[in-house]
């Protein structure tokens, strides 16, 4: 019986520990998403500041098709804005131009000979 008693002390505290670790990792995710949500939201009002209503109605449309080059452009302008690099508002058409620059160089020709 004083085996039975010490196994179920261990078993226990064996979950007593489960429990602990998993609030604590919990806690982690949930600081680590508010943290992603903060630099969102940064991000957010930044790209305000520097783009007319039609560049950011562009970026968004870009969005919807190729979600990674808008990524890419709102990341760079982010970064050259933090740098003091951007210190105007960016135009629709300069975006269309930033976006023409980038997807010229991602765009492959095949040609199939038979």
């Amino acid at each position: 019986m004083d085996g039975d008693r010490e196994l179920e002390e261990i078993r226990r505290r064996k979950m007593e520990e489960l429990q602990r670790s998993q609030s604590d990792s919990q806690m982690e995710e949930e600081e680590a998403r508010a943290q992603q949500e903060a630099e969102r939201a940064r991000k957010l009002q930044i790209l305000r500041q520097i783009l007319d209503p039609e560049a950011r109605e562009r970026l968004a449309n870009v969005r919807l098709v190729r979600p990674d080059i808008a990524d890419s452009v709102e990341n760079q302008l982010v970064q050259l804005y933090t740098m003091g690099r951007i210190n105007r508002i960016i135009t629709d058409q300069e975006i269309k131009q930033i976006l023409s620059r980038m997807t010229e160089t991602k765009r492959e020709t095949h040609i199939e000979r038979r």
